[in-house]
């Protein structure tokens, strides 16, 4: 549920009675000719001049009140009605070992591949509002983190929990492509898209990443391939005699595997050395698989004003009991 006010513009008329109330309290207030004054003085109940401002501050609550009335207080929700097929995306992510290589920034930031990946994996997924995303975790083994769905809070999170070595230190690419095909192969979409991330080479699993590949283009699913990582050693944190330091150590990114697997799949292979061409890769697939969705919004409203307009009706009557029974006011 979320809250808004329907008519905000009726808040300009509070400075107006918060002005009036202070104009009313500076003011010389109005008095009458008579000789006795102190009786006078004596009748009123002294020189008590907050008790008689009582009801001037009680009408400018009922004014504030009736302008939070006026600017129609609501809580709604929103409901959507998807009325075609989408795009159905099942995401592998690579989590093994060598994901921790720190060559990536984010902000200025050194962060790990896996930091980088998850950042960019969740501005992608944000993009896709109308689209079934389902996510596969991969390293020695390969498993569905996620099946496809359009609860774009739940796959964020699951993307946020991600951690390195969740799946072994291996990599199992021929695993994560077969689990991600088997995911997508008996939907019926107007589009079906796998996107394979990895900074490694096929070194676990019984599946090949070529027979894998095959298998989900005969189910009419486009395969997409990412290689992560530079060129040359990539620094990691390691623990050593002096401490903590970075190390480079050489990554073994297969490319002539990733570019033969995409092929296959009819789809692309990318490679990526840093946080901003992570971002483009994402940002051209995003381009090219694009889908017209009709989708139509229901607006749900749950009307507030009551809440403020009952309390302005009882401080009104409150202000006018005070004048006519109890402070009574002259003239």
């Amino acid at each position: 549920m979320m809250f808004r006010f329907a008519y905000p513009v009726m808040f300009l008329l509070a400075p107006l009675a918060l002005g009036w109330l202070a104009f009313a309290l500076i003011k010389k207030p109005t008095g009458i000719t008579y000789s006795m004054t102190s009786r006078m003085a004596a009748l009123a109940g002294g020189n008590s001049t907050l008790v008689a401002r009582i009801p001037l501050i009680l009408r400018t609550c009922c004014l504030l009140l009736l302008i939070l009335t006026a600017a129609r207080p609501q809580l709604y929700n929103v409901s959507r009605d998807v009325r075609s097929l989408g795009v159905d995306i099942m995401l592998c992510l690579d989590t093994s070992g060598s994901m921790q290589a720190l060559d990536f920034k984010v902000e200025g930031d050194a962060v790990t591949r896996l930091e980088a990946v998850k950042k960019v994996v969740s501005d992608f997924i944000k993009k896709r509002e109308s689209d079934r995303i389902g996510l596969v975790v991969f390293g020695e083994e390969a498993f569905t983190q996620s099946p496809l769905t359009i609860d774009k809070g739940l796959l964020l999170d699951l993307v946020n929990r991600m951690t390195i070595g969740m799946a072994g230190d291996r990599t199992a690419i021929g695993s994560a492509i077969a689990i991600g095909g088997k995911r997508l192969k008996d939907l019926k979409a107007k589009s079906k898209i796998l996107i394979l991330l990895t900074d490694g080479r096929n070194n676990a699993g019984e599946i090949s990443p070529q027979t894998a590949a095959q298998a989900v283009r005969e189910f009419g699913i486009k395969l997409y391939t990412i290689g992560v990582g530079g060129e040359g050693p990539a620094p990691f944190r390691m623990k050593t005699l002096f401490g903590t330091r970075l190390v480079p150590q050489q990554v073994d990114l297969d490319e002539v595997t990733l570019k033969r697997v995409a092929e296959t799949g009819g789809g692309k292979y990318f490679r990526a050395a840093n946080s901003r061409e992570l971002q483009e890769i994402y940002d051209i697939i995003d381009r090219e698989e694009k889908t017209d969705v009709k989708v139509k919004e229901f607006f749900h409203f749950r009307e507030l004003y009551p809440w403020f307009l009952a309390p302005a009706i009882l401080v009104f009557l409150l202000e006018l009991l005070l004048k006519t029974w109890i402070l009574r006011i002259i003239p």
